[in-house]
C-alpha cells in the first residue's frame, strides 16, 4: 500500500461558537509556547473554537498528550462538538486506539454529515485496521460530497492497489493528480503502482516529480535511486545517495544503501536508525503490500514449526523476534502460554498490538533483548528479521541462550545464489542481506545445535521470485551443557 496521504489532519471551517460555553485560557496557555490571542487579560476564557484550533496545532506538532487533554476539555464542556470528536477520533487513531477513532469520527458525521475530510480520515482509519470495503465506502462518501478531494481520490487508488485492481488504481492516482498537479503522495503512490507493474521508467518519471516538488523527499529519493538498479543503472543510483549524503551526512538510509549500491563499507548488520525509519515510514501499508507480493515467509516459519511434532497446547513460552506488525503471532499462538514481540519499530508494533495476540509487545534491539533473555523461552521464530543482519554469529549465540532445553529456534533468511565459497553474506543493491547455506550450517553448528534447513520461496519481487531458507534448530541438555561451558 502507497504512503498516507498529507490531509489527514485538515483545515476545516469553524462553527459558532455556543453562547456561554467556554474554556479558561490559562491552562491552554501552559501548553503552547506562544501566546493564544492578542489579550492583556491572564483570566480570558477560549472560545470552544480557539481550543479545538490549539489543539489541532498541538496535534500537528506531535504533541499528542496535550492535545488529548485539550479535546477532552471541550467535549466535557459540550459533547456535541462535531470538530472536537472528528480530531479527537484523528488523535485516538495517532495513539493505536482505532476502534474508538471510528466510534468519534462516525458520531461527529451523524451531527455534521457533509464534512468530506471527514470521511476521508474514516477512510484512512478503516483502512490501517484492514476494514477495506468500509474504507472504500468512506473514500466515495468523501468524493461524493466534495469530487475534487484529491487526497481521497489517492487513498481510493491505494485500496484498489491493496485489492489488485491496478487499471482503477492507476485511474484513481491519476485523477487526483489532474485536480492536484503538486500531489506529492498520488505521484509516488502511482510510481510504487508503476513499479510493481515492470513499467519502471513511468515510475521512475513520478519519483523524479516528487523530487522536483520536493527536492530533498527522502522516500522519493530511495525510490528513484531503486528504480534506477532496476534498470541497471547502477551509477545513477549511487550518484542520488551521494548527493543525499552531501546534504545529509549521516541519513542512516543514505549510508546503508550507498553500501549496498557499490559494495564499500558494508556494515555488519543494518543499523537501528536505518530499520526503524524503514520500518516506520511504511508500517501502515505493511501488510497489504506483502500480500501482493505473495508473502510466505509467516506461513512457512509456521508450517516448520508444526512438522517439528510440537503440540498446539499453549504449554510454550514464545517470542517472535522481530514481530513487525505481527503476522506470525496469529499462526504461533495455538503453542503459546505466553507470547512476546519484540521490534526496533513503533510504528509496526501499533499495528502489532491490534491483533490482541500479544501478551507483551517491547521496542529492543533484537540481540539486546535475546542476551538479556538466558533460557527464557521454548520456541523462537523469526521471519525475514535476519534479513537486516549480515554478520549471524552474535544474533543467533543470543538465540541459543535463550532458548531452554529442547527449545526451537525457527527463522527465514534470503538465499545468497551463486555466492562465491568464500563468502557468507552480501548486502543487496535492494537492501537487505542474503545469506549463503554453508555460513548457517556453520554458525548454527558452531552453536552445537541440531539443524534442519529447507529451500523455498519468501516472495515475490520485481515479478521474480525470491530464494530463502527456512531454518530449524533444536537446542537439546547436551547443547546447553555446551554453551555454559564456552561463556
Amino acid at each position: 500500500m502507497g504512503r498516507r496521504t498529507q490531509g489527514f489532519i485538515s483545515s476545516t471551517t469553524s462553527r459558532p461558537t455556543k453562547s456561554g460555553k467556554a474554556i479558561a485560557v490559562v491552562k491552554a496557555q501552559e501548553l503552547l509556547d506562544q501566546p493564544i490571542a492578542q489579550s492583556d487579560a491572564p483570566t480570558r476564557e477560549l472560545t470552544l473554537e480557539e481550543a479545538v484550533a490549539i489543539a489541532i496545532q498541538l496535534q500537528r506538532h506531535e504533541q499528542l498528550v496535550e492535545a488529548q487533554e485539550v479535546y477532552r476539555r471541550v467535549l466535557e464542556t459540550d459533547p456535541d462538538h462535531p470538530h472536537a470528536l472528528h480530531y479527537a477520533g484523528v488523535l485516538a487513531h495517532q495513539q493505536g486506539r482505532s476502534d474508538e477513532a471510528v466510534a468519534l469520527i462516525e458520531r461527529s458525521l451523524v451531527l455534521a454529515p457533509d464534512r468530506a475530510d471527514c470521511y476521508n480520515n474514516l477512510g484512512i482509519v478503516f483502512q490501517s485496521t484492514g476494514r477495506m470495503e468500509k474504507a472504500i465506502d468512506a473514500y466515495r462518501r468523501a468524493i461524493a460530497i466534495d469530487p475534487h478531494h484529491a487526497d481521497a481520490y489517492s487513498n481510493l487508488g491505494v485500496l484498489f492497489r491493496a485489492a489488485g485492481k491496478p487499471s482503477d488504481a492507476e485511474a484513481a492516482y491519476r485523477r487526483a493528480i489532474q485536480l492536484n498537479p503538486d500531489h506529492i503522495d498520488a505521484y509516488t503512490n502511482l510510481g510504487i503502482l508503476l513499479n510493481g507493474l515492470n513499467r519502471t521508467e513511468e515510475a521512475a518519471a513520478c519519483y523524479c516529480k516528487v523530487i522536483t516538488l520536493r527536492p530533498k523527499h527522502r522516500e522519493a529519493r530511495r525510490l528513484l535511486a531503486l528504480a534506477h538498479t532496476t534498470l541497471g543503472e547502477i551509477g545513477e543510483a549511487v550518484k542520488i545517495f551521494e548527493e543525499w549524503l552531501a546534504e545529509e551526512p549521516e541519513d542512516p538510509v543514505a549510508v546503508h544503501m550507498l553500501a549496498a549500491c557499490t559494495g564499500r563499507s558494508v556494515p555488519p548488520r543494518a543499523s537501528n536508525e536505518f530499520v526503524e525509519r524503514t520500518f516506520d515510514s511504511f508500517a501502515s501499508s505493511f501488510e497489504s503490500k506483502l500480500e501482493q507480493l505473495s508473502y510466505r515467509a509467516p506461513a512457512l516459519i509456521a508450517a516448520m514449526l508444526e512438522d517439528s511434532g510440537r503440540e498446539r497446547s499453549k504449554c510454550f513460552d514464545v517470542l517472535d523476534g522481530g514481530c513487525g506488525t505481527g503476522l506470525c503471532g496469529p499462526l504461533v499462538a495455538p503453542y503459546a502460554r505466553r507470547l512476546v514481540g519484540v521490534d526496533l519499530s513503533e510504528g509496526m508494533l501499533a499495528h502489532a498490538r491490534e491483533k490482541n495476540v500479544y501478551d507483551a509487545l517491547v521496542r529492543a534491539e533484537l540481540t539486546e533483548y535475546l542476551r538479556d533473555s538466558v533460557e527464557s523461552f521454548d520456541v523462537i521464530v523469526s521471519a525475514d528479521a535476519l534479513v537486516y543482519f549480515g554478520e549471524l554469529d552474535s544474533v543467533l549465540a543470543a538465540a541459543a541462550a535463550a532458548l531452554r532445553s529442547n527449545g526451537l529456534l525457527i527463522f527465514t533468511l534470503e538465499h545468497a545464489v551463486g555466492i562465491g565459497a568464500d563468502v557468507d553474506y552480501r548486502l543487496e543493491l535492494h537492501g537487505r542481506y542474503s545469506h549463503a547455506r554453508a555460513h548457517v550450517e556453520r554458525v548454527l553448528a558452531g552453536l552445537g545445535l541440531h539443524t534442519e534447513i529447507a529451500q523455498a520461496e519468501l516472495r515475490m519481487e520485481s515479478g521474480l521470485p525470491v530464494a530463502g531458507l527456512v531454518i530449524r534448530a533444536l537446542k537439546s541438555q547436551a547443547d546447553r551443557r555446551s554453551l555454559e561451558g564456552e561463556t
